[in-house]
């Protein structure tokens, strides 16, 4: 998964990340914990997570 420019730092991704895989610093970023299960992308209310 990848996070585009879209991304405004909401942390609503990491909230419903099962496997701890999102670090919003500013701005969301996996880390190597992401399994690419794509639940993120369902919650992005900007559209910012890509597979």
């Amino acid at each position: 998964m990848r996070v585009n420019e879209n991304c405004v730092g909401c942390g609503q991704c990491a909230s419903f990340c099962r496997f701890d895989a999102i670090e919003v610093r500013g701005r969301a970023s996996m880390n190597g914990n992401c399994v690419e299960c794509g639940i993120c992308t369902a919650y992005c209310p900007v559209k910012a997570i890509e597979g």
